[in-house]
């Protein structure tokens, strides 16, 4: 029997902030994280720093509309970081060269840098000196270019997990906002290799490290999950695909002997529509746009990009690096603010979780 996925002590202070990403520098990491902290207040934004270049974040905020508003602090730790962003947002050195930044125009050479700063956060994190990761956007194809080995960044944070030593996590893609949560269980896959990727185990522990994340991390007791049919109709019996019998419906029945509320396989194309959505507490699709294309027609301004299964919190905005909106200023950052919020109020729950008297 699998377990839950990785569970973490939550050793961060509860005054910790959280660590973000750089992003890629010719996008629109820059210019949310700036919005994000300017906003700081009318939007109740908790304690952050950035892990970068100050020089990027100085450029990038004097082009900008609100240029004179913005304020920057070097901090020299994470621990310098609350007393700082009341004033000033706190920017933490990378160890790592950037070399000059064109907004809009990614390039390889940032890749080592770009790298260097999801390794920081993580570091800081799994160290307590943070209490969660909040990811700006990259490009993956700019990664690749310098021998960038992973689909993206879930699979980069499961590799910085197994380096800090939580070898076989199993991370857990979940798209949460207030209308909507939802799972793919095969992600960053092509159509035609969806059917060959399912499989029960694949299926059932995905579903068990999502029930133990909203537990732990959203305060649901009994976490209820609607899980899709691969095919049209759910198969129709078998008549339009068998997976939904030999894969799916067993996995179903398997969680249930677990004690988790698992039930389905449903049709997708009636599993989103308001009346439906109040049945269920996430819902988990067999495959990428299945799960993303309601989410983000429902949530595309403030849906957040969540990773179960990890030792430690990571969100990220549910958008990607839009370098045509680079230094603009039109950049939109309600989805970044939701995933600093949310990454508060997940630290906070599973502190909260932690510190409660055991049976």
């Amino acid at each position: 029997m699998h377990t839950a996925g990785v569970e973490a002590l939550p050793q961060a202070a509860a005054d910790a902030p959280l660590a973000v990403t750089m992003g890629d520098p010719a996008g629109i990491g820059p210019d949310i994280a700036l919005a994000s902290w300017l906003l700081r207040k009318k939007c109740g934004c908790p304690s952050f720093f950035v892990i970068g270049d100050i020089g990027l974040f100085e450029s990038r905020a004097a082009i900008l509309p609100a240029s004179s508003e913005f304020k920057l602090a070097l901090i020299a730790q994470p621990e310098e970081a609350a007393a700082a962003f009341a004033s000033a947002l706190p920017v933490l050195a990378l160890q790592s060269t950037l070399g000059s930044v064109v907004p809009g125009k990614p390039t390889a050479a940032h890749a080592s840098a770009i790298v260097a700063s999801i390794e920081d956060a993580v570091a800081m994190t799994v160290a307590g000196r943070a209490c969660a990761v909040v990811t700006a956007p990259i490009a993956k194809h700019v990664l690749l270019q310098q021998g960038f080995s992973y689909a993206g960044h879930t699979e980069f944070l499961a590799k910085l997990a197994d380096r800090h030593g939580f070898p076989g996590t199993f991370p857990v893609m979940l798209m949460a906002s207030p209308r909507l949560m939802t799972v793919p269980v095969t992600v960053h896959i092509a159509l035609k290799d969806v059917p060959a990727a399912l499989s029960q185990d694949r299926l059932v522990r995905t579903a068990e490290i999502v029930s133990a994340g909203l537990t732990r991390y959203f305060s649901i007791e009994r976490p209820r999950l609607a899980i899709c049919g691969l095919n049209p109709h759910a198969g129709e019996q078998g008549e339009l695909g068998r997976e939904e019998i030999e894969i799916i419906a067993p996995a179903i029945d398997a969680l249930r002997s677990r004690g988790i509320g698992a039930f389905g396989p449903l049709p997708a194309d009636t599993l989103f529509h308001e009346a439906a959505r109040k049945t269920y507490d996430a819902v988990l699709a067999m495959y990428h746009d299945q799960a993303l294309i309601p989410f983000k027609a429902l949530s595309f301004e403030d849906g957040v990009n969540v990773t179960l299964g990890l030792p430690f919190i990571r969100t990220s905005p549910d958008h990607g690096t839009a370098f045509a909106l680079a230094g603009t200023g039109k950049a939109d950052p309600s989805s970044f603010i939701e995933a600093l919020r949310l990454a508060w109020r997940m630290h906070k729950a599973a502190s909260a979780a932690f510190n409660s008297p055991r049976p």
